[in-house]
């Protein structure tokens, strides 16, 4: 079965009552850290648990030598999934405020601790939900605690140290999901340093999206990646972004277009600038 799914808000109304059923609730704004937590206290899909990016789905950051958002420890994740009451066989559903940046930051993680079936990401996010007239609560949802077992996979992650050992190399793609004007270093709003990794592909996580705010069809998302990746050369794929976070929206997108998962340069662009000696571009 596919790793990457999606759910619309009439199939998810149908689920609510299912009992294996866990929703998280992702939501998050960079230039507002609340907003999600806020969001979630106002009005939330019921049943829905929240995890915040930075306090759940991120490790501390440690000044000089890691990304904005490095990866969680992957015990102090499990607890926080077994804590929404997740078990190994629960069907997951997962929702930001739209455009599933940070779901699929949680899509990805739950991937990456072996949570490979049963997981979707509800397309349109929580603006779908609210246009489909669907149910909202203020009230918290009542969880009892799951037993979920899952365990990294290193696999999917490459690090700086292996990243600048192949730069600049035939064996390695790399695909940038900020927008543009990041990548070619016009602007740069977040980090110390402005530019990309060189050799990089600027592919901004936002074009897999159409005009409603949803995900294109897998053909189109086909069409957008094939300049870059085929099936024969999909194991030499590794995404970044900023801070980890955006390139987990391309390789959902990429697993929507039907090639297999790809490595996540976890610390990414915030990580790789602690480094002057590393090039840049």
């Amino acid at each position: 079965m596919p790793l990457a799914r999606l759910i619309d808000a009439a199939q998810l109304a149908d689920r609510l009552q299912q009992p294996n059923l866990r929703i998280l609730d992702c939501r998050f704004a960079l230039e507002d850290p609340q907003h999600g937590r806020r969001s979630h206290e106002q009005a939330h899909i019921p049943g829905a648990y929240f995890l915040d990016l930075e306090d759940d789905l991120s490790d501390r950051v440690i000044p000089g030598r890691t990304g904005r958002h490095p990866l969680p420890k992957p015990e102090t994740l499990v607890a926080r999934l077994r804590a929404a009451g997740l078990n190994d066989d629960s069907e997951v559903m997962i929702y930001d405020d739209g455009p599933g940046a940070f779901a699929a930051r949680a899509w990805w993680l739950l991937t990456w601790l072996g949570k490979r079936s049963g997981v979707y990401l509800l397309d349109g996010g929580f603006q779908a939900w609210r246009d489909a007239g669907g149910a909202v609560t203020s009230e918290p949802s009542c969880i009892a605690p799951g037993s979920f077992s899952g365990a990294p996979d290193d696999s999917l992650v490459i690090e700086s140290e292996q990243l600048a050992e192949r730069l600049p190399g035939p064996d390695l793609t790399l695909l940038d999901a900020r927008a543009l004007p990041r990548f070619l270093g016009e602007q740069e709003p977040i980090d110390p340093v402005a530019g990309h990794i060189p050799g990089a592909h600027c592919v901004p996580f936002s074009g897999n999206l159409g005009e409603d705010g949803r995900f294109l069809d897998p053909q189109a998302l086909r069409q957008r990646f094939e300049p870059y990746v085929d099936a024969a050369s999909a194991h030499r794929l590794v995404a970044y972004c900023g801070s980890g976070v955006t390139a987990c929206h391309n390789l959902f997108a990429l697993c929507l277009a039907g090639y297999p998962l790809a490595r996540l340069y976890a610390g990414s662009w915030s990580e790789w600038i602690t480094d002057p000696q590393r090039p840049i571009a």
